[in-house]
């Protein structure tokens, strides 16, 4: 069960990141964006859920012969991203997707997704 929450804390938290680069994309772009709109108040709640079953599954597998998986990385990373506005008071993640760090985060969104659908197929 805290596997499919941390694939699915990955699928959510990866769009809430990739926002930026995905209302760029033609004809659905306005409806990623009103979905993003009413994700982001739970953004916060995905963000701890992933650090907390990214964390978890990490001591697991560091504990049970150091098997570390990119599903947890991925979901421990999003889970500090989403966070990084209330860990840093005053400092917002940029929002642009045009260039610079936004683009990171857009491209790691898109990856930590990516991550999320292969661990919702991958079994065990």
């Amino acid at each position: 069960m805290l596997s499919l929450i941390l694939d699915l804390c990955n699928i959510l938290g990866g769009f809430l990141l990739a926002i930026g680069l995905l209302v760029l994309a033609p004809r659905i772009g306005d409806d990623f964006e009103r979905f993003a709109g009413r994700l982001a108040p739970f953004r916060w709640i995905v963000g701890i859920a992933a650090l907390v079953c990214g964390g978890y599954f990490l001591i697991v597998h560091l504990t049970s012969g150091l098997h570390v998986f990119h599903f947890e990385v991925v979901g421990i990373a999003v889970g500090v991203l989403l966070l990084w506005e209330r860990l840093r008071i005053g400092r917002a993640l940029p929002d642009s997707a045009a260039r610079g760090p936004g683009l990171l985060l857009a491209v790691f969104g898109v990856i930590a997704m990516i991550v999320g659908l292969q661990g919702l197929v991958t079994p065990g």
